[in-house]
């Protein structure tokens, strides 16, 4: 059901170290480095956990810089959940569309 877990950060890359030494032994490592962020991997396809600076530039606080990635069968269910979320009080955080930034055919939207 889960993407990914983007943990937001003020020092990117203090975290990104903590993260690694401590994801280590369960058998993840650094998967990319994008944009101030740094994501880890089991190896399983997309990362699992991102953390670094939130995407809208502004301090990382408490819920500011997280992130829930959940997965979607065709774009057309990730335009409906989109609406859906709009028509529920949601804000657009980027309207659904290819993600270049994602592994290959990364198709998502931001609420």
């Amino acid at each position: 059901m889960l993407t990914h877990l983007m943990l937001g950060a003020n020092d990117p890359e203090a975290s990104a170290k903590f993260f690694e030494a401590v994801l280590a032994p369960l058998g993840y490592v650094r998967a990319f480095e994008f944009h101030g962020r740094v994501g880890f991997s089991d190896g399983e396809g997309q990362p699992p956990l991102i953390v670094g600076t939130p995407g809208d530039g502004c301090e990382a606080s408490f819920g500011n810089g997280a992130m829930l990635g959940f997965r979607a069968k065709d774009p057309e269910t990730v335009q409906a959940a989109w609406n859906a979320g709009l028509a529920n009080g949601g804000k657009d955080e980027g309207a659904p569309g290819p993600r270049p930034q994602g592994p290959p055919g990364t198709y998502a939207a931001y609420l």
